[in-house]
């Protein structure tokens, strides 16, 4: 089976882009939308966003559909059509809120529900190509180039469609997300033209028919016994839900101690997202130049990240106790930063391992550690602003409770750290690599 060159690891990080433009438009626009122009509970987009990373539990399930066919071209447009139709779908519901309440919640249900599916089998079965065909020495590059089209695509979707929604009507709105939506969608079908087009590069006839393949059950429990397909999956968990919990206390932290007006608090978290870029890149250029891409060049990367991550909270934790004197911009620049390494490290590890086992498992092992991701994602940002009001109610002392909050957080980036030091050391995983 032929690898890629650069030219198609950028064509297929198109796809990466196109994801990030639909699910912003779901996640982020659409739940600005609901709270301001349609003024309902702020809790009613939270609870549908969080509804979309329950759906994304069906991960293993879509990355070993995609397992047992010829090719894993048609899941990724198939998956993009679907996540089309379900962020359609979520603009219509909103005309049906102000008329039939119940009817429109069930379509923003169903929306969502088309969104997360359509997120799972497109984004599993593109690592799983990816994983497939990338060479292991482009691996950690191959991983920055995906993720940071990722954030390309979101920026470009958020600011055209700003510029577009204003003044703002509901069939503006449904035309500009249509139109951004199809951009998107369009941008997928250019990055998988013809990439898996030669016999070659499919996989054995055998496999086209699903002939030899095992069942579903019989793929899980085959990866959950091997001990470090087991132990990444635990990491994948434990970082990522690091990685979330400060999403919605990080802003509200800096206004109510450093008196950030809201301006300055989105300028904020433009400095972490610019630090994540730049991890992002150093980690995929380091990661292949620096031992090429070699299990154990992205496990030191991984454990660099995750240190520097926990070094970084614990910065904010004593902000939290210091107050105006601290520099919290650079403190958040630097927590973006290792936050960065950290995440293309891991993904690179994570194509590395999806091939480990042979052909046939790298669409159900990406889609384990999707959900594993999915389901820290839905937790993280929840979990930590609760846990914040909780201390808040509980100690009286809201500065202690941020404290506390960023302390457990540094806390589970030090266990994942751990963990990403131990894979492939032990004598049963020796056999396959981490």
């Amino acid at each position: 089976m032929s690898t890629l060159g650069w030219p198609g690891i950028a064509r297929l990080a198109l796809v990466q882009s196109a994801i990030g433009a639909m699910v912003a438009m779901a996640t982020s626009l659409l739940n600005r939308v609901m709270v301001v122009e349609y003024a309902l509970p702020a809790a009613l987009p939270a609870g549908l966003v969080a509804w979309h990373y329950a759906v994304q539990l069906s991960r293993p399930a879509w990355g070993h559909g995609s397992d047992r066919g010829a090719r894993r071209t048609p899941w990724i447009v198939g998956g993009m059509a679907v996540l089309y139709a379900g962020l359609m779908c979520a603009v219509a519901a909103l005309a049906w809120f102000g008329m039939r309440g119940v009817e429109g919640m069930g379509l923003a249900i169903a929306g969502f529900t088309l969104i997360g599916a359509g997120v799972g089998a497109a984004g599993t079965s593109l690592l799983a190509l990816l994983a497939t065909r990338v060479a292991p020495a482009r691996r950690a590059s191959a991983a920055a180039i995906t993720w940071v089209m990722m954030i390309l695509g979101i920026v470009v979707a958020a600011g055209v469609a700003g510029r577009l929604l204003d003044p703002f009507t509901p069939l503006r709105l449904a035309q500009v997300v249509a139109g951004v939506g199809a951009a998107a969608f369009l941008a997928a079908l250019i990055g998988v033209w013809r990439v898996e087009q030669a016999p070659a590069d499919a996989p054995v006839a055998a496999q086209a028919n699903g002939i030899g393949a095992p069942g579903f059950a019989e793929a899980l429990a085959a990866m959950l016994a091997e001990p470090v397909a087991r132990q990444f999956t635990i990491f994948v968990f434990l970082s990522m839900l690091a990685y979330s919990m400060q999403d919605l206390i990080l802003e509200p932290f800096a206004g109510l101690y450093f008196g950030y007006t809201a301006g300055q608090s989105t300028s904020l978290s433009s400095v972490q997202h610019g630090g994540v870029l730049l991890g992002m890149i150093l980690a995929g250029v380091g990661g292949s130049a620096f031992g090429g891409g070699t299990p154990q060049a992205m496990r030191r990367w991984i454990v660099g990240g995750c240190l520097g991550s926990a070094l970084a909270l614990l910065g904010l934790s004593l902000a939290a106790r210091i107050g105006s004197g601290w520099p919290l911009a650079l403190n958040v620049w630097l927590l973006g930063f290792a936050n960065g390494v950290f995440a293309v490290a891991a993904i690179g590890a994570m194509m590395g391992l999806a091939g480990a086992a042979g052909p046939q498992r790298e669409g159900m092992r990406m889609g384990v550690w999707g959900a594993a991701q999915a389901v820290a994602f839905g937790l993280g940002g929840l979990s930590g602003a609760v846990a914040v009001d909780l201390l808040r109610g509980l100690t009286g002392l809201a500065a202690g409770a941020f404290s506390i909050v960023f302390v457990f957080e540094g806390g589970l980036f030090l266990a994942a750290a751990w963990l990403a030091a131990g894979m492939g050391r032990s004598p049963r995983s020796r056999e396959v690599p981490a």
